[in-house]
């Protein structure tokens, strides 16, 4: 198998959903204020941009270069001192504790490793459209795919060894400490390959793979959208369609679909090309479902996913399909076009949210429940850990890069002012507060299974949420956060599912030969109109929407792990309202595992399981009772 650091992206940058599924936000909208552009809150209000001096000085530091012939070296040592030796080290006398020695050394190395490689992707990230940035990534990721091959042999000998000595060694404690990590490492045995086949794979993983996600990043980042007359970026247009003004909203969605359109070929080889190197990698490896690396990697079982999908996808008419049924009647009409599904409720001011207030706002839901974790989302702001404007070229949307323990997360986001990005900054310092608490457990154990990381994030925005509804002064206002809640939990629970229904139909097409970009099209309608039900128009032009989605590129089948993140918050605050003394405790221990521990174990101190079909309909059930309630609420 790879090596750990190059397994999946998303393990090391946790993303929010804000461009795969609009995310929409529970602030409060409802209060009366001026309006004002998101252009007047940035010039208004210094932004932060993050400092990544803590990670190197510059791209052309002594301390990088130092730290890269450093790592050329430690990789080709560690080779040295272990390639081939691993049974017969098990076999000494102390064999757990020179086998928890080497285990040691390589985790500081992938310490350094995913140091280097946090710098270049944040670097990258800051403007993928500059070239000498461009290069700077590619560079580092050159260099450290080199270096890395030379500790690929590690993982691929420690599972050969046998399991009962394994086992009789981890006797000693400095072994036993990582059993968390080996036990996972050995979940991964029954599809590593052959050493030099697993060295061919990851020496190609950058120029093929990598390259091509790379060039959909350079290519979304350089798109242009005329709305009009002005050519907007794609984070301002995405906007654009949360505006009050029907007619922006419009002009917004059919400039997406036209751009879009435009360059539908290119998106449509990309997805094409990406979908068949992970079939040979899976068929390779000996994966028979198309989603089974992704579920080995979230260490969450086939079933349990398939009883979350079934019970959302039953939901859909009592869920999105009614609550966009509600939602076209409050616009007075039987259904809305697809550029107003996100829309502002109507008759409804709405106004600009200054940073100040967007960064007091978490903080204090986050110190009503626990002081501690506000106090550690706090230095994300005092440390300059946060990177907030909108920037030409910058990467869209937003999310937190733990980097590596022995340095500290980054915060991205594209913040202008919306409601739906305050909620956004809930989310990823949910996500950076998680990151943070789990570092404890080193490079090898601190990454956290996404099912398990979206938690964390989701729980932040449920929190802030959750204060701002009480603080609610009319039925009104109550009304509009209940109905901008509702929208946020469908786009991450019912699209999130429908995302990943469309990527098990277009996998699993693509293994009968290449799909045509009308084909894709006519699946993403498909799974579109079965989850959003028909109260929305899919007009002509949406059939294109698939091709921005970044999830899809970079993390295959990520997607699930939203609904599974949110259904589960649900059930968590459920006991948190019924049960609240001790929670906040037990649920930053949680945080604190990491990746030491299975989500049944996690849970079990709750009261929890995911295993129980029951369990999905908890979270379900939530939103169900608030459509209720505005349905109640109605005229």
């Amino acid at each position: 198998m790879l090596h750990p650091f190059f397994r999946s992206p998303a393990l090391r940058a946790s993303a929010h959903p804000v461009l795969s599924a609009d995310f929409e936000s529970a602030f409060a909208a409802a209060r009366h204020a001026a309006p004002a552009t998101a252009a007047a809150v940035q010039t208004a209000e210094r932004l932060p941009e993050w400092n990544l001096t803590d990670l190197y000085p510059a791209m052309d530091s002594p301390e990088l270069k130092a730290d890269l012939d450093k790592a050329d070296v430690a990789c080709k040592a560690f080779e040295t001192a272990f390639k081939g030796k691993l049974a017969a080290l098990l076999a000494l006398p102390d064999g757990g504790a020179a086998l928890g020695a080497a285990v040691k050394s390589y985790e500081e190395v992938d310490d350094l490793l995913g140091r280097i490689a946090s710098y270049g992707s944040l670097i990258y990230a800051g403007d993928t459209s500059d070239p000498a940035r461009a290069k700077f990534y590619g560079d580092i990721q050159e260099r450290l795919t080199d270096a890395s091959t030379h500790l690929l042999f590690f993982t691929l000998e420690m599972n050969r060894l046998d399991d009962a000595a394994l086992e009789a060694a981890m006797a000693d404690p400095a072994l036993a400490y990582y059993r968390p990590w080996v036990e996972d490492l050995r979940k991964d045995k029954p599809y590593q390959l052959d050493d030099k086949i697993e060295q061919l794979f990851h020496e190609k993983s950058n120029p093929s793979r990598g390259a091509w996600s790379r060039l959909f990043d350079e290519t979304i980042s350089s798109l242009r959208f005329t709305v009009d007359g002005q050519d907007l970026a794609i984070e301002p247009t995405l906007n654009l369609m949360q505006d009050p003004r029907e007619e922006v909203r419009k002009s917004a969605g059919l400039a997406l679909a036209d751009t879009f359109g435009k360059n539908l070929r290119l998106f449509t080889l990309i997805t094409n090309t990406l979908a068949k190197d992970k079939e040979i990698s899976d068929r390779w490896r000996g994966f028979e479902d198309v989603a089974s690396s992704r579920h080995l990697a979230n260490r969450v079982e086939k079933e349990v996913v398939d009883a979350m999908v079934e019970a959302i996808r039953v939901s859909f008419p009592r869920l999105s399909h009614r609550y966009y049924a509600l939602k076209a009647r409050w616009f007075g009409r039987d259904r809305l076009e697809f550029w107003d599904r996100n829309a502002p409720l109507p008759k409804v001011e709405t106004r600009d949210i200054g940073w100040g207030e967007a960064k007091d706002t978490v903080l204090s839901a986050y110190g009503a429940f626990s002081p501690k974790m506000a106090d550690i989302a706090k230095t994300f702001f005092e440390k300059s850990w946060i990177d907030a404007p909108v920037r030409p070229g910058k990467s869209p949307g937003a999310f937190a890069h733990p980097t590596v323990p022995s340095a500290h997360p980054y915060v991205l986001l594209n913040y202008q002012g919306k409601p739906r990005d305050v909620m956004t900054l809930a989310h990823e310092l949910g996500h950076g507060v998680h990151q943070v608490l789990a570092a404890r457990q080193g490079a090898l154990m601190a990454p956290t299974p996404l099912t398990l990381a979206e938690t964390a994030s989701v729980f932040g925005e449920m929190l802030t949420f959750r204060r701002l509804l009480d603080g609610a002064e009319t039925p009104r206002a109550r009304k509009i956060m209940l109905a901008q809640k509702v929208e946020d939990m469908i786009n991450t629970v019912v699209r999130q599912t429908a995302f990943y229904t469309f990527e098990r139909d277009v996998h699993t097409e693509r293994r009968n030969g290449e799909l045509t970009a009308e084909k894709i099209g006519e699946i993403w309608m498909k799974v579109q109109g079965e989850s959003l039900g028909p109260a929305i128009h899919l007009g002509a032009g949406y059939e294109t929407f698939w091709t921005y989605i970044p999830h899809f590129i970079h993390s295959p089948f990520y997607v699930y792990a939203y609904a599974f993140g949110d259904c589960l918050v649900n059930s968590l605050y459920a006991v948190y309202e019924n049960a609240a003394d001790g929670f906040a405790d037990r649920y930053l221990e949680m945080l604190s595992a990491g990746g030491t521990k299975h989500h049944a174990e996690l849970l079990a101190p709750f009261g929890l399981d995911a295993r129980d079909p029951a369990f999905w309909q908890t979270g379900l059930s939530l939103i169900d009772r608030m459509i209720s309630e505005l349905e109640s609420m109605e005229g």
